[in-house]
């Protein structure tokens, strides 16, 4: 599969080029960006073809993957969909219900094969955990706690605007939501929303099993503090989620593995477009709880 890369920061830099560069059932194919020099340089450290064109990056691959702001994210999947082309794609799938729901419905129309990389449902541990606990009923409620330091630390992240815009909410919480959701259920309704110091975020969230969910949520947090924990509790005691022994890149490699089984067999994969579109909608739904808060 012949894969062109979307996007030149940090993100794609320190991951998804050395993931794409490194997997051997992929031919990275070449890169495109927003800024063409960042877009050249990338490319001359990989040996692959820099294009100032995204169309024409399109019409040399099979696939694409993209690593841009989620606004800039879902026009692009869009076009990239109607053009047949396959979509390694980041979380958050969009910022908004409606642009997910383009992406998803544009996914559906080409009948194109579609990944959002999150990243703890690639990782190994974490991963067999979360289909362990799947099988396991009586589930009576979970905490979650994503606590990162973004803005407290030198991060290589802590200049993107559009994570200054939208906070925690937006870039932490599709992580927890993509483990709680497979165990737990749906979300029925978010329950509850409150602001804690800074960007930090409480949701409390119901279920279609019944459970119930406690989410705290910071890109704010001491870089002492910041670490990510899921404990679920319920008939069967208490299960804690393991940490992972490997970083994004395997496990980005990983998600490129499952983009590429669900193109060849043409079954989706659980973290596809429209899982991605679910937990947007479920963020857009806490957002606005949020927003009630302050008034």
């Amino acid at each position: 599969m012949r894969i062109g890369l979307l996007g030149t920061g940090p993100w794609a830099r320190e991951t998804y080029a050395p993931a794409l560069a490194g997997h051997p059932g992929l031919e990275f194919a070449g890169v495109w960006g927003r800024r063409p020099e960042a877009a050249t340089a990338l490319a001359e450290r990989y040996d692959v073809t820099p294009y100032t064109d995204v169309d024409a990056l399109l019409a040399d691959v099979d696939a694409v993957a993209v690593a841009l702001p989620p606004s800039v994210q879902a026009e692009l999947a869009v076009r990239a969909a109607g053009a047949g082309r396959h979509l390694l794609l980041d979380k958050p799938l969009a910022v908004t219900a409606a642009e997910g729901r383009a992406v998803a419905e544009a996914v559906e129309r080409a009948g194109v094969a579609s990944v959002v990389f999150f990243t703890t449902r690639f990782q190994h541990e974490p991963d067999a955990w979360i289909g362990e606990q799947a099988a396991v009923a009586g589930w009576f409620t979970a905490r979650a706690q994503w606590l990162g330091a973004v803005f407290t630390s030198d991060s290589p992240f802590a200049a993107s605007p559009w994570r200054r815009e939208k906070g925690a909410l937006w870039d932490v919480g599709p992580h927890a939501l993509s483990v709680l959701l497979p165990v737990l259920g749906d979300v029925r309704r978010v329950a509850a929303a409150a602001h804690g110091p800074a960007d930090t975020v409480h949701l409390v969230l119901d279920h279609t099993t019944g459970a119930s969910s406690t989410l705290t949520l910071s890109l704010t947090a001491p870089p002492a503090a910041a670490g990510a924990e899921v404990e679920l509790r319920g008939e069967a005691g208490v299960s804690v989620m393991p940490g992972s022994s490997e970083g994004a890149v395997p496990a980005l490699a990983r998600a490129a593995d499952a983009l590429a089984r669900a193109a060849r067999t043409g079954r989706p994969h659980a973290c596809d477009a429209a899982f991605g579109l679910r937990v947007t909608e479920i963020l857009a739904a806490a957002e606005a709880r949020l927003s009630d808060a302050r008034e």
